[in-house]
């Protein structure tokens, strides 16, 4: 089943960067952002990452937190968010149960052969935990720009 716009998010615990187990209802009170990549490390999911870290003021002065999620393991989210100096969590989704209650696992096609992998996607959620915007397939150059005017939106109510 896919989350739909005015859906309460599921409420699950997350291991995340920093040796945390977060949970989404955590971030209550504030928006939330939350960006699905399918690899730490590619140039895509770096783009992206750096995006968001370079916005990372623009979204905080909104009330409004970042968290990156992907398949990877702990160790290869940690490195990655050491390396580009992340200032937001990343989620090691290893077992998918986040990726699977966001439906973002898509059978992709590369060189003629099918895999299954992450679909780059964005959702908000805000301050009571509840989807109000979702971006499915998404190109990073002007994704970050598009999702902060969302936030700005949101915020202004």
């Amino acid at each position: 089943m896919t989350l739909a716009i005015g859906d309460r998010v599921p409420d699950l615990a997350l291991t995340a960067t920093g040796e945390k187990t977060v949970r989404l209802s955590d971030y209550r009170g504030q928006r939330l952002v939350l960006y699905f990549f399918p690899r730490a490390n590619t140039p895509g999911c770096t783009q992206e990452g750096q995006d968001f870290r370079d916005a990372a003021s623009d979204f905080a002065a909104h009330q409004t937190a970042v968290l990156g999620a992907s398949r990877d393991s702990l160790k290869a989210q940690e490195n990655f968010k050491a390396k580009q100096s992340f200032p937001f969590d990343l989620i090691a989704d290893t077992d998918e149960a986040l990726c699977q209650a966001f439906d973002v696992i898509k059978v992709k096609k590369m060189y003629g052969k099918e895999s299954r992998g992450v679909e780059r996607s964005t959702f908000l959620i805000d301050t009571d935990g509840t989807l109000r915007a979702a971006w499915r397939g998404v190109k990073v150059k002007g994704h970050v720009a598009e999702v902060l005017a969302a936030v700005e939106r949101l915020a202004a109510g």
